[in-house]
């Protein structure tokens, strides 16, 4: 797998993590609008959501969307050594299969979090910029997917 441009990603991660809640609910909605049958999913206290607008504003969902957020730093912060985080983000993979998420469903992630991060970018969102975080991603993903192994 050919270097990720590191520089890149941390330059263009410093715009958008100074309010991660703020473009964290750009990615989810992207991701509802692409995927409505994640919205089942999330559900608190056994209540399901009418509306991703209704999943959007609840304190429950607010605290997940800081959660991504922060596994994303975090992939920032060790975009250099992403083998530390393997066996943590298998973990994390894992959860997610528990709670009935398709694996399928990561790639309509990373195509809302391009989303999100072209929103919030404009113009610096370059071509360059967007190589780095698909393979950034496709990197986490990778280590994530192992939580389905064996199904």
């Amino acid at each position: 797998m050919e270097r990720l441009e590191p520089e890149l990603i941390r330059q263009s991660w410093r715009a958008v993590s100074s309010s991660p809640l703020e473009h964290g609910t750009v990615l989810f909605t992207r991701l509802f609008d692409l995927e409505p049958d994640l919205l089942p999913l999330f559900q608190y206290n056994c209540r399901q959501f009418s509306s991703p607008e209704e999943c959007l504003s609840s304190p429950e969902f607010l605290d997940h969307i800081r959660k991504v957020m922060l596994v994303i730093d975090t992939a920032v912060t060790n975009v250099e050594d992403l083998s530390s985080l393997e066996d943590y983000l298998t973990g994390l993979g894992r959860k997610h299969r528990a709670v009935g998420v398709k694996l399928s469903s990561l790639s309509t992630v990373g195509e809302s979090l391009l989303y999100m991060l072209e929103k919030c970018l404009g113009p610096a969102f370059t071509p360059a910029t967007r190589a780095a975080w698909s393979q950034l991603y496709g990197a986490i993903v990778q280590a994530m997917s192992r939580g389905w192994d064996g199904e």
